[in-house]
């Protein structure tokens, strides 16, 4: 028996942006419970040269979506990275997964055999898919998951590893 693409991918991303979603929410909840400055836990970050938990949730979605579309040859979507609460995190994350889960299964097959095209800072890079999927995508999006959980529990928020990992 094998495994498709598209059961490779999003049931993954899925499932991780679910658990993003309810550890962002239980986050809201205690820095309201608790009286604190939700826009300190917003730009908490793990060390002086990481990304804030903001950034860290915009990047997760953008591997998601990103990775997801280009699997499936449709287009990218572009989204402003103008989040500044828990609520516009929540619901960027919600976005994210309403895009992945609207994805036609049918448009990831035969991705094994394609090439995805990336561009970074002005160079173009040809990957095959699944070598995209297993060494960038996934990996990329499970760094940035598992970063805004740390910020998260590094700052008192209580959550374990069942809100990490989501429902599956």
């Amino acid at each position: 028996m094998s495994i498709s693409i598209h059961q490779a991918s999003v049931p993954v991303f899925i499932q991780g942006l679910k658990g993003l979603k309810g550890v962002l929410t239980k986050a809201a909840a205690h820095v309201e419970a608790k009286g604190l400055d939700p826009e300190a836990l917003l730009r908490a970050r793990l060390y002086p040269d990481m990304f804030p938990l903001i950034r860290q949730v915009q990047i997760a979605t953008d591997f998601a979506k990103g990775g997801a579309a280009r699997l499936a040859q449709a287009e990218v979507p572009a989204w402003d990275d103008v989040e500044t609460s828990f609520a516009e995190l929540i619901a960027r994350v919600e976005r994210a997964i309403a895009f992945v889960e609207d994805l036609d299964p049918a448009a990831f097959e035969g991705a094994e055999a394609r090439e995805v095209t990336l561009t970074r800072r002005g160079e173009t890079h040809v990957v095959n898919a699944i070598a995209y999927l297993q060494g960038q995508a996934i990996p990329n999006f499970y760094f940035h998951l598992a970063t805004a959980y740390a910020i998260l529990r590094h700052n008192g928020v209580e959550i374990g590893k069942r809100d990490f990992l989501g429902t599956a």
